[in-house]
């Protein structure tokens, strides 16, 4: 059975990349603890509808929520936040850091369905639940269909043109 993979001529090149940016990274950086908590990081999201809301849901743990802002402004929802580096711990011999540290910027351009009036947004084990109520305009609205009025309307509209 013969298998069709798709071929990226570059995806070598950006592997190449990031393992060069990584190791300039480390060798030039000053001290390994600025470098923990100077660095942005982008937290996972994830965005759903259903017929009444539009939800965010990302993924801030270790974050305070006294750490984030969230804003709106002119249609663009902006959550802003911090994760700083733990500085209680005893131990400074770190053998590996895989957690990121620092500030974080995610924005999104809300689409005209949404009323600006209706958000609310919680926090609770290290997720941040943004819901967005949509305009009472916006949503979906079932229209009966009715058998045989068609005929009737025509009828109607034929006797009062003669």
């Amino acid at each position: 059975m013969t298998v069709l993979t798709r071929w990226d001529p570059f995806r070598e090149f950006t592997t190449l990349q990031d393992r060069m940016n990584r190791l300039f990274r480390d060798s030039f950086s000053e001290g390994r603890e600025e470098a923990l908590t100077t660095s942005t990081f982008a937290p996972a999201v994830d965005v759903y509808e259903d017929e009444h809301n539009v939800t965010l849901k990302i993924e801030v743990p270790g974050i305070d929520e006294k750490d984030i802002d969230v804003r709106l402004e002119n249609n663009t929802l902006t959550v802003h936040g911090e994760r700083k580096f733990e500085k209680e711990e005893k131990e400074e011999n770190y053998r590996r850091v895989e957690r990121q540290y620092g500030s974080f910027t995610r924005s999104f351009t809300l689409p005209n369905t949404v009323d600006t009036e209706g958000v609310t947004a919680s926090y609770d084990k290290g997720m941040l639940k943004i819901k967005l109520a949509k305009k009472a305009e916006a949503k979906p609205k079932q229209i009966k269909v009715s058998v045989g009025s068609e005929k009737t309307l025509e009828a109607k509209g034929a006797k009062s043109a003669a």
